[in-house]
């Protein structure tokens, strides 16, 4: 599989598995220092102790991600594993836009960090999924 939409689509997501793994050293590694949960809109000390053990649990979900996308690109380039690489790559990068939706949807006020979080993938997937289609229809 080769071409530009595959080769975009895969930069995007690689950019998307990138702030995936970022988001995780955010809040699972550096969490409790004021400049990290200031970040998350908390305001005190006192909230971004209480919210740690969540924020610790969702930086591996975002870890786990990141690694999915990472993992199918890896074998998406690798010819008779491509087939694994582009079916990893795509549920991993449907479940970032898919989490990007619940994040906004759960709370408005973080609609950019879910545009921050889910439009790299959801142009990346729709780029590799054109990229195959062109490349099965010709």
């Amino acid at each position: 599989m080769t071409g530009a939409l595959l080769i975009v689509g895969s930069a995007l997501l690689g950019i998307a598995a990138l702030i995936h793994l970022y988001i995780f050293f955010l809040e699972s590694v550096v969490w409790s220092k004021p400049s990290t949960w200031k970040n998350f809109g908390l305001t005190s000390q006192a909230q971004a102790d209480t919210i740690r053990p969540m924020a610790y649990n969702q930086g591996f979900y975002n870890l786990f991600l990141g690694i999915g996308v990472s993992l199918g690109l890896i074998l998406l380039a690798t010819p008779p594993l491509s087939q694994a690489g582009l079916a990893l790559t795509i549920f991993a990068g449907a479940s970032m836009v898919l989490a990007s939706i619940v994040l906004v949807t759960s709370s408005p006020r973080l609609a950019r960090a879910a545009l921050v979080q889910g439009v790299a993938p959801l142009l990346g997937v729709i780029l590799i999924a054109l990229g195959v289609a062109n490349a099965s229809a010709g």
